[in-house]
């Protein structure tokens, strides 16, 4: 399958799976995703950053695992099912932010005293469900990976983009970054 194609795939996943609830928050999941592109794009990050905030919950509409399942309490591991899906299409720049986001909130939690408290209901509970805050090695490991402070980005981009009232643009305003980025 080309870039093209994959770039293609992905709009119809935003227009079709996106436009379901989103874990509990007041947004669908392609809202979420869009307000974090959004965000991205506001502070100037780099196109990979924008298409990795994008892309980051890929992974709950990508694959046969739903977030309906993380919320009954099964970790779906969608950080890691999204990186593994949209790698055909996407280097490292944009698939390790997406795998790694989840570590990103747990080691927050871990280092951050009033990360935890910030995060919403929903986003509390999951945290519960993908192994609580890190501790020990796992804050080290971490943080020495080439990725960790990308995923940090996009984890607090994640962390804002939850407003109902906050109109993003459509995904196509992201096709050109995603486009460039594409193999």
């Amino acid at each position: 399958m080309s870039a093209d194609d994959g770039v293609r795939v992905l709009a119809e996943k935003f227009a079709s799976e996106g436009a379901a609830e989103y874990l509990g928050e007041p947004v669908t999941q392609a809202a979420h995703m869009l307000q974090a592109a959004m965000l991205a794009e506001r502070e100037h990050a780099e196109g990979a950053l924008i298409a990795a905030a994008l892309l980051h919950d890929v992974g709950h509409f990508a694959v046969t695992m739903t977030g309906h399942e993380l919320m009954s309490g099964t970790d779906t591991r969608h950080g890691e099912a999204g990186a593994a899906w949209l790698a055909p299409w996407f280097g490292p720049e944009v698939t390790e932010p997406v795998r790694l986001h989840v570590a990103a909130k747990r080691y927050l939690c871990a280092v951050e005293p009033d990360y935890l408290a910030a995060l919403s209901p929903a986003s509390v509970y999951t945290l519960g469900v993908q192994g609580g805050p890190m501790q020990g090695p796992e804050l080290a490991e971490f943080e020495a990976h080439p990725y960790a402070s990308a995923a940090i980005r996009v984890r607090r981009w994640d962390d804002q983009a939850k407003e109902p009232e906050v109109e993003p643009p459509p995904f196509s305003h992201f096709e050109p970054v995603l486009r460039a980025l594409a193999r």
